[in-house]
């Protein structure tokens, strides 16, 4: 298969599959008569999207714009964390256990913390999801500037290369691929962590972006409003993920075997 051949299946393919799980859905509640307020069928989750289109959108801008804050945050700081970590073996020993505490403690617990200690909400919400997204970024980048070809750290050495301009010539490139990994990683991780984080300051009635409107629609047992948050959400983490592709190609296409064309 020639690579436009191939660029055409990747997304003829997955919208097949959409399309027939989309017309499954749609038959089972149509022939189980399933009630709208168990599962709504699709066409009535597309009626309510409709419907309620400037409320979802509005809410939608808001969800997204903390998970994109939040993403550029964990990106500085953990790129700048990774770059620390490679300068020694003992700062690495030293502060990575903590980006691993920060991996492994749920955010349902010390969100509530974070709202409460910070006074602007929006900042708080950026800071919970900024929380989540960025041990993707530190690991990963830190592999990668680890990760340089002996042969060329000899060679660097060598030349009697400073330890910044090996580490601007030859880590960081090395570890783009590494680091644009993580990016895609953590843009899911950073929608994530906006909606865990809008559900915790939503019980307070002081967000309003999409997670706030699953709330509501739960307890007003308007189901395919929930339903079409959902929809929305899932889209949005589909965009991010799009987007840092789109990034990782850009970046590396000219030059780096994960992104160079192949036949067959």
């Amino acid at each position: 298969m020639n690579a436009g051949a191939w660029r055409i299946a990747r997304f003829v393919a997955p919208l097949v599959v959409a399309l027939f799980v989309l017309g499954a859905w749609q038959l089972w509640v149509t022939l189980e008569k399933i009630p709208p307020y168990l599962v709504p069928s699709p066409l009535l989750v597309a009626r309510t999207l409709y419907a309620d289109r400037t409320l979802l959108l509005q809410s939608l801008g808001i969800t997204l714009g903390v998970a994109l804050e939040a993403l550029a945050l964990a990106t500085i700081v953990g790129a700048g964390a990774a770059l620390l970590f490679v300068q020694s073996r003992w700062i690495e020993a030293s502060l990575f256990p903590y980006a691993v505490l920060l991996q492994v403690t749920p955010i349902v617990s010390i969100a509530p913390l974070i709202i409460i200690w910070v006074r602007d909400i929006h900042v708080a919400l950026v800071l919970c999801a900024a929380v989540v997204a960025i041990f993707p970024i530190i690991s990963n980048t830190t592999l990668g500037l680890r990760s340089v070809d002996p042969g060329l750290l000899d060679l660097f050495r060598l030349s009697r290369a400073t330890r910044l301009q090996t580490l601007w010539r030859l880590r960081v490139p090395s570890a783009l691929p590494y680091f644009l990994a993580g990016m895609r990683i953590a843009s899911g991780l950073a929608l994530i962590g906006a909606v865990v984080a809008e559900f915790v300051a939503g019980t307070g009635g002081r967000a309003a972006g999409l997670a706030y409107q699953i709330l509501l629609a739960g307890i007003q047992l308007d189901i395919p409003r929930l339903f079409a948050a959902l929809v929305l959400i899932a889209l949005a983490g589909v965009a991010l993920f799009a987007l840092t592709a789109w990034l990782s190609r850009l970046a590396l296409s000219r030059w780096h075997e994960s992104e160079l064309p192949r036949e067959g």
